[in-house]
């Protein structure tokens, strides 16, 4: 056994070695990075976090965008990619959530993408209504919103995104009917609030920000515990009359395929870790109305782990079910 051992002993340093140099040496070549979904949301973090990622690497990150099926046609094009750390994915807590949605999924969400970091927290989702809108506060908002023939629609990314779930929980929790019109990411669901295709709209900062800081879009809530501070203002779902209703607004994080070599991953993070933390960065997401949201792989699995138990709940508060 012992000389077994020693024989084998070569080999494995030889693996190792090589290993930590392929780390060394990545990115050798231009990176992908698929973002699940169209313009706004995690394509704006995606698009940020890899221009930095090129600056210090001097290899292009370009993101490429593929929505469909909420997320899950850019997810199983980076399922099935070839684990080398040249195809990465930046997506939202969808993926997490697509889990309890969907009866099948062309993937197994546990075991095809090995976590890198996350990138940014959203806090909560702001609660906002097209200036049209006679409601001034979220009280307004929900006697409007239950009156017989009131029809007001609201706006997402996609059938079964996240904040589909989250609007069809505030609809539970507040008695009202507001009407789901999907749309083709989240940019273009904000888009549709301010010129008024909509009215409300249920989302995380970033896609909706600059419309509330040009008066095109009202905002009337929360829904995280505590106030953001991007808008201190705001009052919070609780302090705005609605305490039963709380729910935070996801989050944007990087994967790859799994397989893909622990020198590659390690190296991936420590340089998103450091694209994290650079100031410009900090400042870009502040205005945004995100946060950094930095974690190692393992620390970013159990977070996943957590994740999925909790939206299990979301989706079935939202009675929410997908083919």
């Amino acid at each position: 056994m012992t000389r077994i051992l020693r024989a084998l002993l070569p080999g494995l340093a030889a693996l190792v070695l090589a290993g930590l140099a392929w780390g060394q040496a990545y990115p050798s070549k231009p990176v992908r990075i698929i973002v699940p979904a169209g313009p706004g949301g995690p394509d704006v973090v995606g698009r940020i976090v890899a221009a930095k990622l090129a600056e210090r690497t001097g290899q292009n990150f370009f993101v490429e965008n593929h929505p469909g099926a909420n997320g899950i046609v850019g997810a199983d094009m980076v399922a099935k990619a070839a684990p080398d750390g040249y195809t990465l994915m930046v997506y939202s807590s969808g993926l997490v959530s697509n889990k309890s949605l969907y009866k099948k999924l062309p993937y197994d969400t546990d075991k095809d993408f090995a976590p890198v970091s996350n990138l940014v927290d959203n806090g909560g989702l702001f609660i906002t209504v097209n200036p049209g809108v006679p409601a001034n506060t979220l009280k307004e908002l929900i006697d409007l919103a239950r009156q017989p023939g009131s029809h007001l629609a609201y706006s997402t990314p996609g059938v079964g995104n996240t904040w589909h779930v989250a609007t069809e929980v505030f609809n539970h929790y507040a008695g009202t009917h507001l009407t789901h019109v999907p749309y083709k990411g989240g940019g273009l669901a904000a888009a549709a609030l301010a010129s008024g295709e909509v009215q409300v709209m249920l989302s995380s900062p970033a896609p909706v920000m600059q419309y509330i800081k040009n008066g095109k879009a009202r905002v009337l809530a929360y829904t995280a515990a505590k106030r953001s501070p991007a808008l201190p203002d705001v009052p919070t779902t609780a302090e705005a009359g609605l305490p039963s209703f709380q729910m935070d607004g996801g989050w944007f994080g990087m994967f790859a395929p799994a397989g893909t070599p622990a020198a590659v991953i390690d190296k991936l993070n420590g340089e998103v870790r450091a694209v994290l933390a650079d100031p410009a960065v900090v400042k870009r997401f502040a205005g945004l109305g995100v946060m950094s949201a930095y974690t190692t792989p393992e620390e970013f699995r159990r977070f996943l782990a957590e994740e999925t138990a909790k939206y299990a709940e979301y989706v079935r508060l939202a009675g929410v079910q997908l083919d």
